[in-house]
């Protein structure tokens, strides 16, 4: 069996941290951004741990 490909995208998106976990990017952070406030704005910029349920499918496209 070959082997199994990279998700392009996932791997545009995901970053492994060394513990095991996965970071990726806040939600809310491309549009409308008026009405959020500068701190609101600053805390969505930084990356976010994804949660273990959407990690281990993210885990999987990244085959790691």
């Amino acid at each position: 069996m070959p082997k199994m490909k990279t998700h392009s995208g996932a791997k545009k998106r995901f970053k492994m941290t060394g513990s095991g976990k996965v970071r990726g990017r806040h939600a809310f952070t491309s549009h409308i951004l008026e009405k959020k406030s500068p701190k609101r704005k600053r805390s969505l910029a930084r990356r976010a741990v994804i949660s273990a349920d959407d990690a281990s499918r993210i885990k999987r496209m990244l085959n790691s």
